[in-house]
């Protein structure tokens, strides 16, 4: 996806300079003027950067890591998440990829060995950790680490430790679980962000983030106490659970208070002879006399709470532990080897030795989503907008998703191409989603809590995992993977397809065979008119208006869609289908007036 339109960086000076970092330095401080500021250098940052820059939008990211950190972190993409990323391009060129209908997925970072990490005892630290596990696919490892292939079209999953979670995918579309190390992810985002010609400033710390009228500055601190102030149109803060944005920009959240204590590492046993062995899923145990005090890898409910261990070779495993009995007190305290030791007994009930361990950390079932996502020109996406008690992987899907929903909108905006309320819909559409994240994720907590109570309801959930009824294309499946997501409708008459995800399906139109991927590859909404009846509604007379924005194609009917024609937003979901009044109203609301029809968009300078 890159429209053909020329992108400029503009550096203010003013006396004579000297050239630091990529940015003019005028005594100690460096001045970058850009339409947008993303503050966050992450995948979810990234992702926003490239959707911008690939519609001719100037950026600039701002990050305070001096380079990609290796530690462990998300190795999990949900179905929806890779769908979307594949419809703006994102993933095309990351290493052991397929891409749409190969139906093969997995990437993943390997060698975390020993060299992970600063030698035994070293890296601790007080971030959230990684979560609790995750299952199928190639696993993740530290930095340095190449890529494997691993799964299929349907993800073996799990649901609160429950196996048997089936997450499958449409005909023609990518994997149902992509595994791809967090560390491997922003590499590759970042390289295509600077491909497209963003600007990423490493090593700089926000300080200062102010609005008004005119637009937007943010002052960020670097190497050798330089500053850098960066103006723009609009910010988004992608920069995490501890978001500087947030709190400098005034966001208010709801928040939900920990009740559980958790811990991370990277991990050698004494014992590691039998590391690699079958665990139990849900169990009280598993097969397997090593590793773990007679554990196996895999996923172990006791008494006291849950112990996920994980291979990532070289006899160094992934463990996560959870302490159902309470909070923990110092959450800022740096995690010890000893103090990880001991919860480790203490949760599995006998002794283990623990001999070395790397990238320590804490984490919770705290959870936060703020109560909007827009405050004027600063926005928030990803954990800077949302945090939950990070199992079954969506944390990393659900922030991607909010930056490609996000990127396309602002960079409508920016070009002076959106409707009066585009940018609003932002936070209609991801805020709910985020809250149900939120929610499912405090449910499997609930499920996954010890004491034999729960252990009927436990087996009701794996009976009907084991049938299908939350299995592959179930209830659950859906919820987990995102695939179930609509868009709230315009009315309650709008037509059936209008709020849901097209599916990439085989098309044929004059320029011979495609599919929806293909032809959403430029990054503009897509009109489908559909045989001869596509254009009897006079649907592309109607569009003519917007013929600089929107792509009209005509192709042969797809029986399964049911309708004359469809116009699909750049991130795959529809935004009308025909059924009811013509795409007028909808191409108005979405991209402003047409031409011919007035001034009605959402100008660069506006706020929007």
């Amino acid at each position: 996806m890159c429209w053909s339109v020329s992108v400029s960086v503009s550096v203010s000076v003013s006396v004579s300079v000297s050239v630091c970092g990529g940015f003019s330095v005028v005594g100690g401080v460096g001045g970058v003027r850009v339409q947008v500021v993303v503050v966050g250098g992450g995948p979810v940052g990234l992702v926003v950067a490239c959707e911008l820059a690939g519609r001719g939008v100037s950026v600039v990211v701002v990050e305070a890591e001096s380079g990609v950190c290796g530690r462990p972190k998300a190795t999990t993409l949900h179905a929806r998440a890779v769908q979307c990323l594949v419809r703006g391009g994102h993933l095309d060129g990351l290493p052991g990829f397929a891409g749409a209908g190969a139906g093969a997925g997995g990437v993943g970072a390997a060698g975390a060995g020993a060299g992970a990490g600063a030698g035994a005892g070293g890296g601790s630290g007080a971030g959230t950790g990684g979560g609790v596990g995750a299952a199928g696919g190639a696993g993740a490892g530290g930095a340095g680490g190449g890529a494997g292939v691993a799964g299929g079209g349907v993800g073996g999953f799990h649901f609160a430790g429950i196996p048997g979670l089936l997450i499958s995918v449409p005909v023609g579309e990518p994997v149902g679980v992509l595994k791809c190390a967090q560390e491997v992810l922003e590499r590759h985002f970042e390289g295509r962000a600077r491909a497209l010609g963003v600007r990423v400033l490493r090593g700089y710390r926000v300080v200062g983030v102010w609005q008004g009228a005119g637009g937007v500055r943010v002052s960020a601190e670097g190497p050798g106490g330089r500053r850098v102030v960066c103006s723009g149109v609009y910010v988004v803060g992608a920069d995490g659970a501890r978001s500087v944005v947030r709190e400098l920009a005034g966001f208010a959240s709801e928040v939900y208070p920990a009740t559980v204590s958790a811990m991370a590492a990277d991990v050698r046993f004494e014992d590691a002879a039998g590391i690699g062995g079958a665990g139990g899923a849900g169990g009280a145990g598993g097969a397997g006399s090593g590793g773990l005090g007679g554990f196996g890898v895999g996923w172990h409910r006791t008494v006291r709470g849950w112990l996920v261990v994980k291979e990532v070779g070289g006899g160094v495993v992934r463990l996560r532990t959870l302490n159902c009995g309470g909070a923990q007190v110092g959450r800022g305290v740096p995690l010890s080897v000893e103090e990880l030791r001991r919860e480790v007994c203490w949760i599995a009930g006998r002794e283990v030795g623990v001999r070395d361990a790397w990238w320590l950390s804490r984490f919770s079932d705290f959870s936060r989503l703020a109560r909007s996502y827009r405050r004027g020109r600063v926005f928030l996406a990803g954990d800077a907008a949302h945090v939950h008690f990070p199992i079954g992987g969506q944390g990393l899907s659900t922030g991607l998703l909010d930056a490609v929903d996000l990127g396309w909108k602002l960079a409508f905006a920016v070009r002076g191409m959106a409707g009066v309320g585009l940018l609003d819909t932002y936070d209609l559409e991801r805020r709910p989603a985020a809250q149900r994240v939120i929610d499912h994720t405090r449910a499997q907590l609930a499920l996954m809590r010890p004491g034999p109570e729960l252990d009927p309801l436990r087996a009701l959930f794996g009976e009907l995992l084991a049938r299908g009824g939350g299995g592959e294309g179930g209830v659950l499946a859906g919820m987990v993977s995102g695939q179930d997501t609509v868009l709230p409708a315009r009315g309650v008459d709008s037509p059936e397809w209008e709020g849901r995800f097209l599916p990439n399906v085989q098309l044929v139109t004059g320029q011979g065979p495609t599919d929806v991927v293909g032809l959403l590859g430029e990054g503009r909404p897509l009109l489908l008119l559909f045989g001869e009846q596509g254009g009897s509604g006079g649907y592309e007379e109607q569009a003519r208006g917007w013929a600089g924005v929107v792509r009209v194609v005509h192709a042969e009917p797809v029986p399964e869609f049911g309708c004359e024609a469809l116009l699909v937003r750049p991130d795959g979901y529809v935004a009308w289908a025909s059924g009811g009044e013509g795409p007028a109203a909808v191409l108005r609301a979405y991209f402003g007036a047409g031409a011919g029809e007035g001034a009605g968009g959402v100008l660069a300078g506006a706020a929007g």
